[in-house]
């Protein structure tokens, strides 16, 4: 951020964006973030085994690494929906086996890892690496923990490999993807340190653990006006966090009087598939919208008319046009970062986007006085996916995919522009606010 100035509105949105990312190493901390934000901001904890609250105000529940929110009008009419903002808590990364810590004949001490998701390997080399997630004691309960910097992905030097410039670095997942940890610590066990900073007596008091390898470096501003923002994980907090500012200045303003439903709908997941209990395949946003429509009073007919007057906006964040590879993308639809948040389309479906929703989303940005822009992949490049099919198909509602655009997309440090941050997060607001 520029030194000695006041800040714009995007910048100071940027900053808190920068705070939520340096909280969210996994999706764990993320969804529990969104929802320590949310009861802050007067929202309602909602817990899945009793009774379900559907009275007016806002209310959040979190399941394992997914948090969803939603905001009860004062009244809800008969012909009321809901409109759902779907985006997702995970990002790439790498995941502890089973038995971490291990030793080599020489006497390093390493790690074992698995990839998570799609990542760029080589982004993750040399940089240092903390352990972060969940850890359940033995005495039933959940914690999160995040240790400090404690091991290293180091590439081979190049004297060793003369050939790596020229013909391009190759790398075996199992083989050279071993973080470094240790050396000469016989018998070190990387759990004592999770348990450590976990505030528990030893690794014996773990009952069991959901653990991941983050890079220790925090984000950065970049540029000559700090307009460049250098992060892990904005695919896709970009969308977590904008959704969730955008219901924090909602419930700012005061009950709304009457209208939609507003759900915001953090899956976990996304990035292996979704098809877990917390993620868009499974039943968590169906088991949130049909409870609410429940304690709302409405049947099951009244509930499946809910359904079918809602819509869903799922937001994940996209590729900006790359200025050293213009070939990767359509040559005539080519979005830049700055220029504001994306329409996602394919025609394969791979995003869920038709005409209602491009005639819903533009409705909104423009509400929002938003700059927006389209993307489509070239037809030589496969078309990645997100959760808007997944949600498009099990509830049947209408589903536009939209995001901001990112470089580096899946590397260790990702690049989003300041503006684009708080572009999507005012269109967001003004598509729950009924655009």
């Amino acid at each position: 951020m520029p030194a000695r100035r006041e800040l714009t509105p995007a910048q100071s949105h940027a900053v808190d964006y920068a705070h939520f990312l340096a909280d969210s190493p996994t999706s764990f901390h993320a969804a529990d973030l969104v929802a320590q934000r949310l009861v802050d901001a007067g929202f309602a904890r909602q817990d899945e085994r009793r009774p379900w609250d559907a009275s007016p105000g806002g209310h959040v529940m979190v399941r394992d690494g997914a948090a969803l929110a939603w905001v009860v009008p004062a009244t809800v009419a008969e012909d009321a929906g809901f409109r759902i903002v779907g985006a997702h808590t995970d990002s790439p990364m790498f995941s502890l086996k089973p038995n971490p810590s291990t030793t080599t004949p020489d006497g390093w001490g390493q790690l074992g890892v698995e990839v998570y998701g799609g990542m760029i390997w080589n982004s993750w080399l040399d940089r240092e690496l903390a352990v972060a997630g969940r850890v359940l004691t033995r005495d039933g309960r959940q914690v999160l923990v995040r240790t400090g910097a404690l091991a290293r992905i180091p590439q081979l030097a190049i004297h060793l490999d003369r050939s790596v410039n020229p013909d391009g670095l190759r790398l075996d997942p199992q083989r050279h993807l071993h973080p470094v940890w240790t050396v000469d610590r016989p018998g070190a066990d990387v759990m004592d340190i999770v348990a450590r900073d976990a505030g528990l007596a030893s690794a014996a008091d773990i009952a069991a653990a959901d653990l991941f390898l983050v890079p220790s470096q925090g984000p950065g501003f970049f540029g000559p006006e700090g307009e460049f923002l250098a992060s892990g994980r904005q695919d896709d907090l970009s969308s977590v966090h904008a959704g969730l500012t955008a219901l924090e200045r909602i419930a700012g303003a005061g009950l709304p009087r009457a209208g939609d439903v507003a759900v915001l709908a953090c899956f976990d997941h996304e990035e292996v598939g979704s098809s877990t209990r917390s993620g868009a395949a499974g039943p968590v946003l169906e088991d949130v919208l049909r409870r609410t429509a429940g304690a709302l009073g409405r049947d099951a007919d009244e509930a499946a008319r809910m359904l079918a007057a809602s819509s869903c906006v799922s937001s994940d964040a996209g590729h900006a046009v790359h200025p050293n590879y213009p070939d990767r993308h359509d040559p005539d639809t080519q979005p830049v970062m700055g220029r504001g948040p994306m329409l996602k389309i394919n025609a394969s479906r791979r995003y869920a986007t038709d005409a209602v929703g491009t005639a819903l989303w533009n409705r909104a940005c423009e509400a929002a006085g938003v700059a927006h822009q389209k993307f489509v992949s070239s037809n030589a490049v496969p078309c990645g996916s997100t959760i808007g099919p997944i949600t498009a198909t099990r509830l049947g509602v209408t589903t536009v995919d939209v995001g901001i655009a990112l470089l580096s997309m899946h590397s260790a440090r990702e690049m989003s522009h300041v503006d684009d941050l708080a572009g999507l997060s005012r269109a967001i607001e003004a598509y729950w606010q009924g655009a």
